[in-house]
């Protein structure tokens, strides 16, 4: 069986939609986190695939960059959450509402 560009890019678009899904139906913000990081790995995988596809290193090079931000993404991110947990005790999107009283 010869693995060819469309079926990852229906891996990739499983993948995003799963993570996609999961930002909108979930209510912890850590689950919500890593559905957003399971979005990133999807795009980072569309953009290998198109690039080993084309024969070019520009997809390659984008992903470095992609992966450069997720890393000060994870420690800024995981840092908020741990300090709305130590304020609020929670971690439950619905507790977080900062606008009310």
């Amino acid at each position: 069986m010869n693995i060819g560009l469309h079926h990852f890019i229906v891996l990739s678009a499983l993948l995003f939609a799963i993570g996609f899904f999961g930002v909108l139906l979930r209510k912890n913000t850590l689950v919500i986190y890593m559905c957003l990081e399971l979005m990133l790995v999807a795009t980072t995988l569309a953009l290998v695939a198109f690039s080993r596809f084309n024969g070019t290193v520009d997809g390659n090079v984008f992903v470095f960059f992609i992966l450069t931000v997720a890393a000060a993404e994870v420690a800024v991110g995981l840092a908020i959450i741990v300090a709305l947990f130590r304020r609020r005790q929670t971690v439950q999107v619905e507790e977080l509402n900062a606008l009310k009283n």
